[in-house]
Protein backbone atom coordinates (compact mmCIF):
# COMPACT_ATOMS: atom_id res chain seq x y z
CA UNK A 1 0.00 0.00 0.00
CA UNK A 2 1.19 3.53 -0.82
CA UNK A 3 2.98 5.29 2.04
CA UNK A 4 0.63 7.48 4.08
CA UNK A 5 2.56 10.68 3.40
CA UNK A 6 2.77 10.05 -0.34
CA UNK A 7 -0.98 10.16 -0.86
CA UNK A 8 -3.22 13.23 -1.12
CA UNK A 9 -4.73 14.88 1.97
CA UNK A 10 -8.15 13.62 0.88
CA UNK A 11 -6.84 10.05 0.69
CA UNK A 12 -5.19 10.45 4.11
CA UNK A 13 -8.52 11.53 5.55
CA UNK A 14 -10.21 8.48 4.02
CA UNK A 15 -7.76 6.16 5.76
CA UNK A 16 -8.09 8.04 9.04
CA UNK A 17 -11.87 7.97 8.85
CA UNK A 18 -11.79 4.21 8.37
CA UNK A 19 -9.42 3.91 11.33
CA UNK A 20 -11.82 6.02 13.38
CA UNK A 21 -14.78 3.84 12.46
CA UNK A 22 -12.86 0.72 13.44
CA UNK A 23 -11.64 2.28 16.68
CA UNK A 24 -15.14 3.26 17.82
CA UNK A 25 -15.79 -0.38 18.61
CA UNK A 26 -13.60 0.21 21.70
CA UNK A 27 -16.37 2.55 22.88
CA UNK A 28 -19.09 0.08 21.83
CA UNK A 29 -20.18 2.48 19.09
CA UNK A 30 -21.23 1.06 15.74
CA UNK A 31 -22.88 2.51 12.63
CA UNK A 32 -22.01 6.10 13.58
CA UNK A 33 -21.71 8.93 11.08
CA UNK A 34 -18.34 10.72 10.98
CA UNK A 35 -17.69 14.26 9.76
CA UNK A 36 -14.19 15.70 9.44
CA UNK A 37 -13.72 18.79 11.61
CA UNK A 38 -9.97 19.34 11.32
CA UNK A 39 -6.94 17.65 9.80
CA UNK A 40 -3.79 19.42 10.88
CA UNK A 41 -1.58 18.05 13.67
CA UNK A 42 -4.30 15.51 14.39
CA UNK A 43 -7.48 14.50 12.65
CA UNK A 44 -10.69 15.33 14.49
CA UNK A 45 -14.08 13.92 13.48
CA UNK A 46 -17.54 14.64 14.75
CA UNK A 47 -19.25 11.40 15.68
CA UNK A 48 -23.06 11.20 15.65
CA UNK A 49 -24.66 8.09 17.10
CA UNK A 50 -28.10 7.43 18.55
CA UNK A 51 -28.91 11.12 18.92
CA UNK A 52 -25.66 12.04 20.69
CA UNK A 53 -22.44 13.61 19.41
CA UNK A 54 -18.78 13.35 20.35
CA UNK A 55 -15.38 14.41 19.03
CA UNK A 56 -13.00 11.65 17.95
CA UNK A 57 -9.31 12.62 17.87
CA UNK A 58 -6.74 10.58 15.95
CA UNK A 59 -3.25 11.70 16.93
CA UNK A 60 -0.30 12.24 14.64
CA UNK A 61 1.95 9.19 14.87
CA UNK A 62 4.88 9.69 17.23
CA UNK A 63 4.03 13.20 18.43
CA UNK A 64 3.41 12.21 22.06
CA UNK A 65 4.21 9.12 24.08
CA UNK A 66 1.40 7.38 25.94
CA UNK A 67 2.63 8.90 29.21
CA UNK A 68 2.66 12.38 27.67
CA UNK A 69 -0.88 11.98 26.38
CA UNK A 70 -2.08 10.60 29.70
CA UNK A 71 -0.54 13.65 31.40
CA UNK A 72 -2.35 15.98 28.99
CA UNK A 73 -5.66 14.40 29.89
CA UNK A 74 -4.85 14.57 33.61
CA UNK A 75 -4.29 18.31 33.35
CA UNK A 76 -7.54 18.78 31.47
CA UNK A 77 -9.40 16.97 34.24
CA UNK A 78 -7.67 19.12 36.86
CA UNK A 79 -8.66 22.29 35.00
CA UNK A 80 -12.24 21.08 34.83
CA UNK A 81 -12.20 20.37 38.57
CA UNK A 82 -10.99 23.95 39.10
CA UNK A 83 -13.91 25.39 37.14
CA UNK A 84 -12.15 25.96 33.80
CA UNK A 85 -14.50 24.57 31.18
CA UNK A 86 -12.79 22.03 28.92
CA UNK A 87 -14.13 18.98 27.03
CA UNK A 88 -14.66 15.88 29.15
CA UNK A 89 -12.93 12.68 28.08
CA UNK A 90 -15.17 9.71 27.29
CA UNK A 91 -13.24 6.62 28.44
CA UNK A 92 -13.14 3.53 26.27
CA UNK A 93 -15.07 0.46 27.41
CA UNK A 94 -11.85 -0.74 29.05
CA UNK A 95 -11.83 2.36 31.24
CA UNK A 96 -8.71 3.71 29.56
CA UNK A 97 -8.80 7.37 28.41
CA UNK A 98 -7.41 6.48 24.97
CA UNK A 99 -6.47 3.49 22.84
CA UNK A 100 -3.55 2.58 20.59
CA UNK A 101 -4.56 1.62 17.05
CA UNK A 102 -2.61 0.09 14.16
CA UNK A 103 -3.68 -0.81 10.64
CA UNK A 104 -2.15 -1.19 7.20
CA UNK A 105 -1.91 2.15 5.44
CA UNK A 106 -1.23 4.23 8.55
CA UNK A 107 2.25 5.58 9.39
CA UNK A 108 2.38 3.48 12.58
CA UNK A 109 0.42 3.02 15.77
CA UNK A 110 -1.69 6.05 16.56
CA UNK A 111 -3.46 7.10 19.74
CA UNK A 112 -7.19 7.72 19.58
CA UNK A 113 -9.40 9.38 22.18
CA UNK A 114 -13.01 10.50 22.39
CA UNK A 115 -14.42 13.69 23.96
CA UNK A 116 -17.84 15.07 24.66
CA UNK A 117 -19.07 17.28 21.85
CA UNK A 118 -18.79 21.03 22.47
CA UNK A 119 -21.55 23.19 20.98
CA UNK A 120 -20.89 26.79 20.03
CA UNK A 121 -18.78 28.87 17.68
CA UNK A 122 -15.05 29.42 17.46
CA UNK A 123 -13.92 32.89 18.45
CA UNK A 124 -11.89 32.97 15.23
CA UNK A 125 -9.32 31.08 13.13
CA UNK A 126 -5.66 31.21 12.13
CA UNK A 127 -6.56 31.97 8.55
CA UNK A 128 -9.25 34.61 9.12
CA UNK A 129 -8.55 36.11 12.55
CA UNK A 130 -11.44 36.87 14.91
CA UNK A 131 -14.89 35.99 13.69
CA UNK A 132 -16.17 39.55 14.15
CA UNK A 133 -13.66 42.42 14.15
CA UNK A 134 -16.16 44.69 15.88
CA UNK A 135 -15.99 42.27 18.80
CA UNK A 136 -12.17 42.10 18.87
CA UNK A 137 -11.83 43.87 22.20
CA UNK A 138 -14.44 41.69 23.90
CA UNK A 139 -12.93 38.58 22.33
CA UNK A 140 -9.41 39.26 23.53
CA UNK A 141 -10.48 40.43 26.94
CA UNK A 142 -12.22 37.06 27.34
CA UNK A 143 -9.07 35.32 26.15
CA UNK A 144 -6.97 37.22 28.67
CA UNK A 145 -9.27 36.33 31.55
CA UNK A 146 -9.31 32.68 30.52
CA UNK A 147 -5.51 32.54 30.17
CA UNK A 148 -5.05 33.98 33.65
CA UNK A 149 -7.43 31.43 35.16
CA UNK A 150 -5.54 28.60 33.42
CA UNK A 151 -2.22 29.88 34.76
CA UNK A 152 -3.64 30.29 38.25
CA UNK A 153 -4.75 26.68 38.27
CA UNK A 154 -1.41 25.48 36.90
CA UNK A 155 0.51 27.37 39.59
CA UNK A 156 -1.54 25.89 42.42
CA UNK A 157 -1.72 22.33 41.07
CA UNK A 158 0.38 19.52 42.49
CA UNK A 159 1.63 17.54 39.50
CA UNK A 160 0.61 13.85 39.64
CA UNK A 161 3.34 11.25 39.96
CA UNK A 162 4.70 10.34 36.54
CA UNK A 163 3.41 13.53 34.91
CA UNK A 164 5.48 14.32 31.81
CA UNK A 165 5.13 16.99 29.12
CA UNK A 166 7.55 18.85 26.89
CA UNK A 167 8.84 22.33 27.69
CA UNK A 168 8.55 25.53 25.68
CA UNK A 169 11.73 26.87 27.31
CA UNK A 170 15.00 28.18 25.86
CA UNK A 171 16.01 24.72 24.62
CA UNK A 172 12.53 23.83 23.38
CA UNK A 173 12.11 27.10 21.52
CA UNK A 174 15.57 28.01 20.25
CA UNK A 175 18.07 25.34 21.28
CA UNK A 176 20.02 23.07 18.94
CA UNK A 177 17.03 20.75 18.63
CA UNK A 178 13.85 22.75 19.29
CA UNK A 179 10.69 20.85 20.13
CA UNK A 180 9.12 21.55 16.75
CA UNK A 181 12.27 21.20 14.70
CA UNK A 182 15.30 23.08 13.40
CA UNK A 183 13.41 25.94 11.81
CA UNK A 184 16.53 27.57 10.32
CA UNK A 185 16.83 24.56 7.97
CA UNK A 186 13.46 25.24 6.33
CA UNK A 187 13.94 24.44 2.64
CA UNK A 188 11.81 27.38 1.54
CA UNK A 189 14.20 29.85 3.23
CA UNK A 190 16.84 31.52 1.08
CA UNK A 191 20.44 31.65 2.33
CA UNK A 192 20.00 35.21 3.55
CA UNK A 193 16.74 34.28 5.30
CA UNK A 194 18.36 31.24 6.91
CA UNK A 195 21.26 33.40 8.13
CA UNK A 196 18.78 35.89 9.57
CA UNK A 197 16.89 33.10 11.34
CA UNK A 198 20.12 31.76 12.84
CA UNK A 199 21.13 35.18 14.15
CA UNK A 200 17.65 35.60 15.57
CA UNK A 201 17.79 32.17 17.15
CA UNK A 202 21.08 32.95 18.87
CA UNK A 203 19.63 36.15 20.32
CA UNK A 204 16.40 34.49 21.44
CA UNK A 205 18.24 31.58 23.03
CA UNK A 206 20.61 33.87 24.93
CA UNK A 207 17.79 36.05 26.28
CA UNK A 208 15.42 33.22 27.16
CA UNK A 209 18.24 31.45 28.96
CA UNK A 210 18.42 34.43 31.32
CA UNK A 211 14.69 34.47 32.03
CA UNK A 212 13.66 33.16 35.45
CA UNK A 213 11.18 30.32 35.83
CA UNK A 214 8.93 30.81 38.83
CA UNK A 215 5.27 30.54 39.73
CA UNK A 216 4.99 34.21 38.80
CA UNK A 217 5.81 33.68 35.15
CA UNK A 218 6.18 29.97 34.29
CA UNK A 219 3.99 26.86 34.59
CA UNK A 220 1.99 24.47 32.48
CA UNK A 221 0.51 26.45 29.59
CA UNK A 222 -1.96 25.59 26.85
CA UNK A 223 0.56 26.80 24.21
CA UNK A 224 -2.04 27.18 21.46
CA UNK A 225 -4.15 29.87 23.05
CA UNK A 226 -5.70 31.15 19.84
CA UNK A 227 -9.29 32.21 19.13
CA UNK A 228 -9.91 29.02 17.14
CA UNK A 229 -9.38 26.97 20.30
CA UNK A 230 -12.00 28.81 22.33
CA UNK A 231 -15.62 27.77 21.84
CA UNK A 232 -18.42 30.10 22.88
CA UNK A 233 -21.99 28.97 23.45
CA UNK A 234 -24.06 31.69 25.10
CA UNK A 235 -22.35 32.44 28.40
CA UNK A 236 -20.26 29.26 28.27
CA UNK A 237 -16.62 29.61 27.17
CA UNK A 238 -14.64 26.39 26.72
CA UNK A 239 -10.97 25.89 25.93
CA UNK A 240 -10.21 23.00 23.55
CA UNK A 241 -7.20 21.31 21.90
CA UNK A 242 -4.52 20.73 24.55
CA UNK A 243 -2.27 18.83 22.16
CA UNK A 244 0.59 21.35 22.47
CA UNK A 245 0.25 21.92 26.21
CA UNK A 246 3.53 21.89 28.10
CA UNK A 247 5.66 23.89 30.49
CA UNK A 248 6.35 27.44 29.42
CA UNK A 249 6.36 31.15 30.16
CA UNK A 250 3.02 32.87 30.54
CA UNK A 251 4.15 35.57 28.14
CA UNK A 252 4.62 32.91 25.46
CA UNK A 253 0.97 32.00 25.97
CA UNK A 254 -0.11 35.61 25.45
CA UNK A 255 2.16 36.02 22.42
CA UNK A 256 0.53 32.95 20.87
CA UNK A 257 -2.95 34.39 21.25
CA UNK A 258 -1.91 37.56 19.41
CA UNK A 259 0.53 36.20 16.84
CA UNK A 260 -1.77 35.79 13.87
CA UNK A 261 -3.24 39.29 14.18
CA UNK A 262 0.09 41.17 14.41
CA UNK A 263 -0.63 42.97 11.13
CA UNK A 264 -4.33 43.58 11.70
CA UNK A 265 -5.56 47.16 12.21
CA UNK A 266 -7.22 46.16 15.49
CA UNK A 267 -4.04 44.62 16.97
CA UNK A 268 -3.36 47.38 19.52
CA UNK A 269 -6.94 47.29 20.79
CA UNK A 270 -6.85 43.51 21.00
CA UNK A 271 -3.54 43.48 22.85
CA UNK A 272 -4.72 46.08 25.36
CA UNK A 273 -7.91 44.09 25.92
CA UNK A 274 -6.01 40.82 26.34
CA UNK A 275 -3.74 42.36 28.98
CA UNK A 276 -6.63 44.04 30.79
CA UNK A 277 -8.53 40.75 30.89
CA UNK A 278 -5.48 38.89 32.18
CA UNK A 279 -4.92 41.46 34.92
CA UNK A 280 -8.44 40.95 36.29
CA UNK A 281 -7.27 37.57 37.63
CA UNK A 282 -3.47 37.73 37.70
CA UNK A 283 -0.65 40.23 38.06
CA UNK A 284 1.32 41.23 34.98
CA UNK A 285 3.68 44.20 35.20
CA UNK A 286 4.52 46.69 32.48
CA UNK A 287 8.16 45.67 32.91
CA UNK A 288 7.29 42.06 32.06
CA UNK A 289 5.35 43.17 29.00
CA UNK A 290 8.51 44.67 27.53
CA UNK A 291 9.55 41.06 26.86
CA UNK A 292 6.51 40.33 24.70
CA UNK A 293 8.39 41.01 21.38
CA UNK A 294 10.93 38.34 22.39
CA UNK A 295 8.12 35.81 22.74
CA UNK A 296 6.53 36.88 19.45
CA UNK A 297 9.80 36.04 17.72
CA UNK A 298 10.15 32.74 19.58
CA UNK A 299 6.58 31.86 18.60
CA UNK A 300 7.32 32.70 14.97
CA UNK A 301 10.29 30.34 15.02
CA UNK A 302 8.15 27.48 16.33
CA UNK A 303 5.73 27.80 13.44
CA UNK A 304 8.61 27.58 10.96
CA UNK A 305 9.78 24.44 12.75
CA UNK A 306 6.27 23.02 12.47
CA UNK A 307 6.06 23.47 8.70
CA UNK A 308 9.68 22.29 8.29
CA UNK A 309 9.05 18.97 10.03
CA UNK A 310 5.57 18.52 8.54
CA UNK A 311 6.37 19.69 5.02
CA UNK A 312 4.36 16.79 3.59
CA UNK A 313 1.07 18.22 4.90
CA UNK A 314 -1.26 20.46 2.95
CA UNK A 315 -1.39 22.91 5.88
CA UNK A 316 2.40 23.31 5.83
CA UNK A 317 2.46 23.94 2.10
CA UNK A 318 -0.23 26.60 2.38
CA UNK A 319 1.17 28.42 5.42
CA UNK A 320 4.93 28.32 4.78
CA UNK A 321 5.24 31.54 2.69
CA UNK A 322 3.25 33.60 5.20
CA UNK A 323 4.99 32.15 8.23
CA UNK A 324 8.46 32.60 6.75
CA UNK A 325 7.79 36.22 5.83
CA UNK A 326 6.38 36.98 9.27
CA UNK A 327 9.24 35.35 11.20
CA UNK A 328 11.91 37.05 9.09
CA UNK A 329 10.29 40.44 9.58
CA UNK A 330 10.09 39.90 13.32
CA UNK A 331 13.71 38.73 13.46
CA UNK A 332 14.97 41.68 11.44
CA UNK A 333 13.12 44.18 13.62
CA UNK A 334 14.17 42.51 16.85
CA UNK A 335 17.84 42.36 15.93
CA UNK A 336 17.83 46.12 15.28
CA UNK A 337 17.14 46.73 18.97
Amino acid sequence: MTDFFDITPAEQVQRLEQAGRDALSHWNIEDASLELIKHRENAVFRVDHNGTSAALRLHRHGYHSDNELRSELQWMQALSDAGVMVPNVIPAASGEPFIGYSAEGLPGEIQIDLFEWIDGEQLGSVEEGVADESEAEATYRALGELAARVHNQANSWQLPQGFVRHAWDAEGLAGNNPFWGQFWKLSAASKSEADLLLRGRDRVYAELSQMPKSAANYSMIHADFAPENVMVDGDDVRLIDFDDAGFGWHLFELATSLYFILDEPYFDRAQDALIAGYRTHRQLSDEELKLLPLHFLARGFTYLGWVHTRHETETARELTPMLLSSACELAENYLKN
